[in-house]
């Protein structure tokens, strides 16, 4: 046996051994065939003292910790350090992990932790430099109070670290500890801010959009490209804000002007292929040639680099969920004009990825008299690992959140050699520096980052990348080729800001106008913040779309790859001024609905906020059940305010169904019995609906015989594998020019096409040409190929009777949309990858779940990947506005991160019901719904 081949079976061997070590230890922790004692020992360990006092270092008097019986904790402070130290402490208590977990991805330090299988999303994220960019926020842009409150919020985790080994922290590190020598290190305030990274990086816009759309044109030419990213429907799904102007006296946003129209989308314009003017044209499936102004031809170097980028993109641990059109979140807001309380009703729900523990840890933050010493009186949901609320409410004004999605980050194609980049016609240097992976079990690796002034080489974090352009035909008017091209990335996040300070700001806001000056600093993620208050007769409501937000040079939208040489691409200096973004306060609807819809009509404003906005389904939804609900005097109760977020509708199954229903099939009994169960269906996804659960099948396979068969297989799912035209062939398929195997390259829950309502606003005018293109597909082994419309819905349905009969049965009547649409809760790091035995200890579930994509309970599914949820809504909360506490909440989760805690998923049932639990705020309510309580002292 040749040297290196023992070498490698030896290391197998090595991990092998390693990993028994590792299951074996688990297998004593659960008490699997050994005493009890170690089932008792290790899991008690970590579970944290709820009751009775102990001694917190740093605290200027004792703190008050009243947990409910969900172990929702109240903290009750006389200062603001205390409060905040506190609250370090208490949630180090119940997600300690999780918040070491989460700094090391930040950092680009998991290796650490988990070992080689790390290092490249390690590199990756060093590469993006998030804790260097963290680090800065720190020294040079936030407030001296800020810093504060991040101090003593550290200072109470490490008083919670103090003295204790990893075994007592939480039960993952007492199994780390047979595999790893891994040291907890102290929290630092850095350690939080850089958590405002992760949460920018998943929400972060259309980067994956921009991708998949310089991706496609190795098979798809520009018109069908356009087809596929249709333009918004603002005829069909009304925007944020239905007026408002930029005041060109003022330079302010001015929310009840008339806007002319005249200026829209200065900053770059869609031309008739629906690309920016100017920007990247690349080899349609026929060769077309590429405009002038960028890198022309085929390209097939740059198609691999961003295939390559994808792929690391992905392995990036994705602490929100997977990035894209279906990531976002429903927020709203009534007027008490409009509702049985006669003041307002806000409501939110952020879709993002299941995991365990949810990402939301839910708490109340009280000073026990507000006063100067001590500023706050909040309750809502936080981070743990940061300080502050995210979302919720205080005394006097109530806020959610939705993604925004604006376009904040742009690829540039970069002209490289060893010394520099070309910019402007001259060779610029790198700025360069050194970075040192260390890596659990011995060894490390060191990386070299090279940045450009539009942000770091991504590109030299892939083996494909590092011969970027050798093979890519660029021509005039393009650099030379001399040593190739690399991918820069340019990302708002990148530069340092004050989105911490927006934080504190927020949680003690008293009104409209200190709410937006809040926002003001909420630079990234760029989000939309709704508002409500219970002031005068009915208290006011209001909405405001923050966040840095570049402004690009005209002709260049953002939609695709730009050449980082010229400097006509470059963003300005300055972002689109806080002034001019969108906002409204008491519009005369009486009501506002953000679900990640466009926020203004690009005709009539003056700034491309993006061209990738979620296509407004379920915005528009939600604004048509509000409208019904109000209609001839109605009011809006509460409740119905949790029966809008778990409606189930389907908007595609309204526009579909219809011409399923037309289709022949009575040749076929089997498909027959199957296009019964849509006769008569209202449409909505419950759990139970054999209609859904049908529907939903073709549907996925309507997506597959029309778009996603012809798509690159860079696109398409991970190993599924297509008979198909070689990208560069022309002719007709013979002996010399024949299909190729091609096989799917993208994870399942981010390939296309995904089903999202972009896909409903492509099928729309399709259902309509009955023999579009797009209706073609060829014979198989089994079905003939089809050319028609009404051709392809047969076979879609044919195939989805078949597949739900291998899938759910036979008998058509046993069928569930719940048995295909589940939910599993895992915990994020040795739940995901670890052995069957591991992830059974610590994940959760299935749920069989109601709701859907694009849905307003939106339980997302990826329609090319399968039925299974990948994102939902993480939390639910509906605010009484001045009555506090009869509002509602729900998480995921449970507020606990121990695995074998009474509070480790014990509200997930409820959710998953659509029910939401009491929400005690005042120190009565709190009290009578007070199950323990710990008193922190000095």
């Amino acid at each position: 046996m040749p040297a290196n081949t023992t070498a490698a079976s030896t290391k197998k061997k090595g991990r092998r051994a390693r990993l028994l070590v590792f299951v074996l230890v688990l297998a004593l922790v659960a008490g699997v065939g050994y005493g009890a004692y170690w089932t008792v020992s290790t899991v008690r360990a970590s579970f944290p003292q709820t009751t009775g006092t102990l001694d917190v270092e740093g605290l200027s008097a004792p703190v008050d910790v009243k947990r409910d019986q969900y172990g929702i904790p109240q903290i009750y402070a006389s200062t603001d350090e205390d409060l905040f130290r506190a609250q370090g402490y208490v949630h180090a208590q119940d997600r300690f992990w999780e918040m070491d977990v989460r700094r090391h991805m930040t950092a680009g330090r998991l290796s650490e932790m988990f070992g080689k299988s790390q290092v490249d999303a390690d590199a990756f994220l060093r590469t993006l430099g998030w804790h260097r960019v963290a680090q800065e926020e720190y020294d040079k842009k936030l407030s001296p109070d800020t810093k504060k409150y991040l101090q003593a919020y550290a200072d109470g985790v490490n008083a919670y670290l103090k003295g204790k080994e990893g075994r007592d922290v939480s039960l993952e590190y007492a199994a780390l500890a047979f595999s790893n020598d891994y040291t907890i290190e102290p929290w630092t305030p850095v350690d939080s801010v850089a958590w405002l990274k992760a949460m920018a990086w998943d929400l972060r816009g259309n980067m994956q959009e921009e991708i998949d759309r310089s991706l496609m044109h190795s098979r798809l030419n520009e018109k069908q490209i356009k087809d596929l990213y249709p333009a918004y429907p603002y005829d069909l799904h009304q925007p944020v804000v239905g007026r408002g102007a930029v005041d060109e006296a003022t330079g302010k946003f001015d929310p009840s002007a008339e806007a002319s129209g005249s200026s829209a989308g200065s900053a770059g314009s869609q031309d008739s292929s629906g690309s920016s003017a100017g920007s990247q044209r690349s080899q349609g499936p026929r060769g077309s040639s590429g405009a002038a102004g960028t890198p022309q031809g085929a390209a097939q170097g740059f198609q691999t680099q961003l295939s390559a980028l994808s792929d690391s993109l992905e392995r990036i641990p994705a602490l929100l969920g997977p990035n894209g059109n279906g990531i976002g979140s429903n927020s709203w807001v009534v007027s008490g004009k409009y509702t049985t309380t006669g003041k307002p009703l806000l409501a939110n729900d952020p879709h993002l990825a299941p995991q365990l523990p949810s990402l939301w840890y839910q708490m109340g933050l009280h000073c026990r008299s507000v006063s100067d010493k001590c500023r706050y009186d909040v309750a809502g949901y936080t981070f743990s690992g940061m300080p502050g609320v995210i979302i919720g409410h205080n005394q006097d004004i109530a806020w959610g959140f939705t993604n925004l999605g604006a376009d904040v980050s742009d690829l540039y194609l970069q002209k490289v050699s060893d010394k520099g980049y070309q910019y402007g016609g001259e060779e610029v240097p790198f700025t360069v520096r050194k970075e040192t992976i260390k890596v659990a079990g011995g060894g490390s690796r060191t990386i070299t980052v090279r940045t450009t002034n539009n942000g770091p080489l991504v590109s030299d974090r892939s083996n494909e990348l590092e011969k970027v352009g050798e093979k890519a035909p660029v021509t005039t008017p393009a650099p030379d080729r001399g040593d190739g091209y690399a991918v820069a990335l340019r990302w708002t996040a990148l530069d340092p800001g004050k989105s911490m300070d927006a934080v504190f700001k927020l949680n003690r806001a008293k009104d409209f106008d200190e709410f937006r000056r809040a926002a003001r600093d909420f630079e990234v993620p760029a989000q939309n913040l709704v508002y409500a208050d219970a002031k005068g007769a009915e208290g006011h409501i209001g909405y405001q779309a923050p966040g840095r937000i570049p402004v690009r040079a005209k002709g260049h939208d953002g939609t695709m790859p730009a050449p980082g040489w010229d400097p006509k691409y470059r963003w300005e200096k300055d972002p689109v001024p806080f002034d001019e973004l969108p906002y409204e306060q008491d519009p005369q609807r009486g009501y506002i609905v953000t679900a990640n819809q466009a926020v203004i009509d690009a005709e009539k404003y003056p700034h491309a906020l993006t061209q990738d906005w979620g296509y407004g389904s379920r915005s528009q939804r939600i604004n048509d059940l509000i409208e019904l609900k109000i209609k001839d005097g109605g009011k809006i109760s509460t409740d119905d305010m949790r029966t809008m977020q778990m409606d189930n509708s389907s908007e595609i199954a309204k526009m579909l169904t219809p011409y399923l229903l037309k289709i022949d099939v009575s040749d076929d009994a089997y498909v027959r019995e199957a296009q019964q169960l849509l006769e008569g269906w209202d449409y909505t996804q419950e759990a139970d609906s054999g209609a859904a659960a049908y529907f939903n099948a073709v549907w996925r396979n309507v997506l597959k015989l029309a778009f996603g068969d012809k798509l690159p297989k860079e696109l398409r799912v991970k190993g599924e594998c297509i008979n198909v035209r070689p990208a560069d062939s022309t002719g007709p398929i013979d002996e010399q020019n024949r299909l190729v195997r091609e096989c799917g390259q993208r994870d399942a829950e981010s390939a296309q096409p995904d089903g999202g309502d972009r896909w409903y606003e492509v099928v729309r005018p399709l259902l309509k040409n009955e023999k579009s293109e797009w209706w073609q597909s060829p014979a198989s082994r089994i079905d003939e190929g089809t050319t028609t419309r009404d051709q392809l819905l047969r076979r879609a349905m044919i195939d989805a009777r078949w597949e739900l009969t291998s899938k759910l049965g036979k008998d058509v009547n046993s069928w569930s949309w719940g048995r295909l649409h589940q939910l599993t809760l895992k915990n994020q790091t040795l739940g995901t990858e670890g052995p069957g035995f591991l992830q059974a200890m610590l994940n959760r579930g299935p749920w069989n779940l109601a709701g859907g994509e694009a849905a307003v309970n939106a339980t997302g599914w990826n329609a090319a990947g399968g039925y299974g949820v990948v994102w939902v809504p993480s939390m639910r909360m509906v605010v009484n506005v001045g009555d506090w506490d009869k509002s509602r909440w729900i998480n995921l989760t449970g507020a606990s991160g121990h695995a074998y805690s009474a509070h480790y998923t014990d509200q997930t049932d409820k959710w998953a019901k659509g029910e939401l639990l009491d929400w005690a705020y005042g120190e009565k309510a709190v009290d009578a719904a007070t199950a323990d309580t710990l008193v922190l002292k000095p």
